[in-house]
């Protein structure tokens, strides 16, 4: 038993004892007392030189027995009351066996003393470092939970994308444990993550340390870092709300309210006015206006202020998650948004140009991310085309695996070996894979026997890439190829203009990627091979004559809109007379033309004739923010220096 247990049959309280400093030990024991009895008979009979010194080592004993605090005789007595109690709590059945408790209340008691003799021969600061180190240790252990608590919730996020991600393989494939392919990481959304793979954690965030005075707490969110800089967040009017569910998918629309439609009706009118500075002017006094932001984000891009139409693209997709549904999810690949509201559209065109900023920068894995979420948004349709960017994306992360799980999975409903960029893509891929050292060589034989002939289908169906791809990667072709009616001039000419459109802008975006030296060598390996096959009249020439004969008659809109937004001028130069007759705005290019509107814009009052002289008109057209009545400082003043003044 402890010794409160003790003291509590024997009827006593802590505290009402005498309080006599000179009584105040550990008890000792009979036996204990005759020691210390026959301790001092041994000392009267040692000399008197010796006498002094082991009289000062009594004093010590003594002193180390003896305790100046009465409370500390408490707090020790009570702590290993407590250890024993919880020693005894474990020893309970073994007690219970026994046939004589008395007996084993005598134990307790000789095992105290003996603990209490050997406290009090320590000296009291041994108690406080063991204090100490397990303080220590509890921290430690503390921090190693936290670092699995972190891993744990990693883990759990990482089940949850996987159990709701979106799955678009066919329905015989069945259960497979293959992430989809649209599977999207929130971690991988932030373009840090990738930056500090490449660079470290040191080269990417620095030394510095937010300041913490005059700082704005702005909500966090997964796409975009909110800066400091920015200007106050306030509701712009922006909200979104859940249209139905059908079979788990969620269907999603934003919906702009009385005061934000006053304002896009003011960002119309200073669109039309052709004057960047009314858009300035309307910005700052609403700085997360979101066609704002976007028409000016290609100002500033175009006049080569990169970082300024950077991070008008970040405020606005900053604005457009604090408006999130609390359904909606950007990972689980269940959320919809219809491109036909143009509402919708603006979430669109913002992701997209973060995403090629962010391709631009160096960051081609988050790019993929960003890409995937865009296609998740409605997959069906694909407005803005991101199958004609999603390979390029992958091959420039490396994800080989994803090219080929998305062409198994899709080509069967979507017929992706039609388009261009898939044909020499998934070549590409089985090529880099046959490349890798970790490989074994019959895989690599595998792999490399797919690649070739992948490649040699490609340049059947599409012989029109070949000279231009040359040209873009500064190789210089061989005579026999050149000469050859099956890839010279005829090939460009006698392609219809749909095809042109597709084969000039894969060649326009991926021409880097064919510039390594063992790409090349394949690459004119597999032209030889294919002239072979065209010279010996193999039946596949001509069947791929007569498929792009009967398709590629004409490309979609969303094909069109693509291009406009690629900027990619070997695809752009082919685009049909329809798409570059019409004005085209980049706040919402090629609009579709079954648009659900869900508000209209009041009729303008008809302004008279102007006064302006023909060639006032025609500086006009050659500078939109021309004006004869203002200065000339004024006409000359970059945006982007006048938004950072604004601020």
């Amino acid at each position: 038993m402890s010794t409160r247990a003790l003291r509590r049959l024997k009827g006593k309280q802590r505290g009402q004892e005498a309080l006599d400093l000179g009584d105040l030990t550990l008890g000792d024991t009979p036996e204990e007392q005759a020691e210390a009895e026959e301790e001092q008979l041994d000392t009267a009979n040692v000399s008197p030189s010796n006498k002094k010194s082991d009289g000062r080592k009594a004093k010590k004993s003594k002193a180390q027995k003896n305790f100046s605090n009465i409370y500390e005789l408490i707090g020790s007595t009570d702590i290993e009351g407590e250890k024993i109690s919880a020693d005894e709590e474990a020893e309970k059945p073994n007690r219970n066996k026994t046939s004589d408790p008395a007996k084993n209340d005598n134990r307790d008691t000789d095992k105290l003393d003996q603990k209490h003799e050997e406290e009090s021969a320590k000296p009291p600061g041994d108690r406080v470092k063991k204090k100490k180190k397990k303080k220590k240790t509890k921290v430690t252990s503390e921090d190693g939970q936290e670092a699995a608590a972190d891993d744990n919730i990693d883990l759990l996020l990482e089940n949850l994308e996987q159990s709701n991600g979106l799955s678009l393989q066919n329905d015989d494939s069945g259960v497979s444990d293959r992430r989809p392919v649209l599977h999207v990481e929130h971690r991988n959304l932030n373009s840090e993550t990738e930056l500090k793979r490449y660079f470290g954690a040191r080269a990417v965030l620095g030394d510095q340390r937010p300041r913490q005075r005059n700082r704005q707490f702005h909500r966090s969110t997964w796409m975009t870092s909110p800066k400091d800089s920015w200007p106050r967040f306030s509701r712009p009017g922006i909200s979104m709300t859940l249209l139905e569910t059908k079979d788990g998918v969620h269907y999603f629309t934003f919906e702009h309210s009385r005061e934000y439609q006053q304002v896009q009706f003011k960002f119309l009118d200073a669109v039309e006015s052709m004057d960047p500075n009314n858009i300035v002017a309307l910005l700052q006094l609403n700085p997360y206006h979101i066609d704002s932001l976007l028409q000016l984000s290609d100002v500033c891009r175009i006049q080569e202020d990169q970082e300024m139409a950077r991070d008008l693209i970040e405020r606005a997709l900053y604005s457009f998650e604090c408006a999130f549904h609390p359904l909606f999810s950007l990972t689980s690949g269940t959320s919809r948004l219809d491109y036909l509201r143009p509402e919708n559209r603006a979430f669109y065109l913002a992701l997209y140009k973060h995403m090629m900023f962010l391709e631009k920068r160096g960051c081609p894995r988050t790019a993929l991310e960003y890409c995937k979420l865009i296609l998740s948004l409605d997959p069906d349709s694909d407005p803005l085309c991101m199958l004609l960017l999603i390979d390029f994306l992958a091959l420039r992360s490396r994800e080989y695996q994803s090219v080929l799980q998305l062409y198994q999975d899709w080509e069967e409903h979507r017929n992706l070996s039609q388009l261009p960029n898939f044909a020499f893509s998934t070549a590409l891929c089985h090529f880099h894979l046959s490349q890798q050292e970790n490989m074994d060589p019959e895989e690599s034989h595998k792999q490399r026997h797919k690649a070739d002939q992948l490649l040699q289908i490609a340049l059947i169906m599409f012989p029109a890439v070949l000279m231009p791809l040359l040209d873009l990667c500064t190789v210089q072709p061989d005579a026999a190829v050149t000469s050859h009616s099956f890839f010279g001039p005829n090939s460009q000419i006698r392609q219809l203009p749909a095809l042109a459109e597709l084969t000039g802008l894969y060649v326009g975006r991926t021409c880097t990627l064919w510039r390594e030296a063992a790409v090349m060598l394949w690459l004119e390996e597999t032209v030889k091979e294919v002239l072979r096959r065209v010279d010996a009249k193999d039946p596949v020439v001509e069947d791929c004559q007569n498929k792009r004969k009967q398709r590629y008659q004409s490309a979609p809109r969303n094909i069109h809109r693509h291009v406009l937004l690629s900027e990619i001028k070997e695809a752009t130069s082919t685009l049909p007379l329809e798409v570059t007759t019409q004005p085209v705005m980049g706040f919402d290019p090629l609009p579709p033309l079954d648009s659900v509107i869900s508000y209209t814009r009041p009729e303008r009052p008809r302004v008279g004739a102007s006064n302006e002289s023909a060639l006032s008109l025609f500086f006009r057209s050659l500078l939109p923010n021309f004006n004869i009545q203002a200065p000339a400082s004024m006409q000359h003043t970059p945006i982007s220096a006048t938004l950072r003044y604004s601020k």
